[in-house]
């Protein structure tokens, strides 16, 4: 292995959820950079992997990635782990990758574990298109600001939230965005693995009652689109079909959000003005 900065998935909570791909390349590489060396430490002392770690966070990311990146130009090998989940998604390392790439450097991924995406697979929400939002602020202010700039945003939202902010990010959401669906995923993959679903009073009414711990994703449905707000479906594809690297399909599904039909009327119009534009 030569100058190569592999961005490795770990675990969320079950160990068989580890890659065997993943495996090698920790066995393989020179040093591995750890957002915790002590929990990381307790994963590779399980797959029987022993090679140096180095801390990497965010109140040290600046000091000990310049000296991670000095190891890559000396031609060594490093992977970057976090503590759970897949690195550089709401934790360290973008910057590291950043100047990884401004060098030449060869930055690799190794796909695994992410909560965001577990959580959205069994939300029952739509995947077709997805905002992650990372996690709100924890001022209320700053929070409330936050989730007004997502309010309007096309399909569903992805967050993660502190089990003891839960239930005011929640009463926030339901004053700003509505009365949404929304689903609360905790300890995902654990042995207390728990979906949560109703509108956001019926899940406040639920957390309210029996409190959650552990780790959260929040998912928040697409908001409805008024007969007030909404453009015409005829005006909007008429505008898609301008761009034509947009597929009938691509025009369909931006067309229903932006003006409040279901994904299958919207394609059948966009077929219909297709159609009737082509010459005979």
């Amino acid at each position: 292995m030569t100058a190569t900065l592999y961005i490795i998935a770990t675990p969320i909570g079950n160990l068989e959820d580890m890659t065997y791909r993943a495996v090698r390349i920790l066995g393989e590489v020179d040093l591995v950079a750890a957002e915790d060396t002590r929990h990381s430490l307790k994963l590779m002392t399980h797959f029987g992997i022993s090679k140096p770690l180095t801390s990497y966070f965010d109140h040290n990311q600046q000091i000990k990635g310049e000296r991670i990146l000095n190891a890559l130009r000396q031609g060594k090998s490093v992977a970057l782990i976090s503590d759970a989940g897949t690195p550089c998604i709401s934790d360290p390392g973008y910057q590291l990758v950043r100047d990884a790439v401004s060098e030449g450097i060869s930055v690799v991924p190794l796909p695994g574990s992410c909560a965001a995406v577990t959580a959205l697979s069994a939300s029952g929400m739509p995947t077709d298109a997805f905002t992650f939002a990372g996690f709100p602020p924890s001022r209320q202010g700053k929070r409330r600001t936050f989730l007004s700039s997502l309010s309007n945003l096309p399909g569903t939202l992805v967050m993660y939230e502190a089990p003891h902010r839960l239930l005011d990010t929640l009463n926030d959401i339901r004053d700003l965005l509505g009365e949404r669906v929304v689903v609360v995923a905790r300890e995902l993959t654990k042995i207390f693995e728990e979906f949560i679903r109703g509108t956001v009073s019926e899940v406040i009414s639920s957390v309210s009652q029996t409190p959650v711990r552990g780790e959260v994703v929040l998912l928040v449905a697409p908001g409805e689109v008024s007969a007030a707000e909404a453009e015409p479906l005829e005006k909007v594809l008429l505008r898609l079909m301008e761009d034509e690297s947009l597929s009938i399909k691509d025009m369909a599904k931006i067309a229903a959000v932006e003006s409040g039909v279901s994904r299958s009327e919207a394609y059948a119009e966009a077929l219909r003005l297709k159609n009737s534009a082509e010459p005979p």
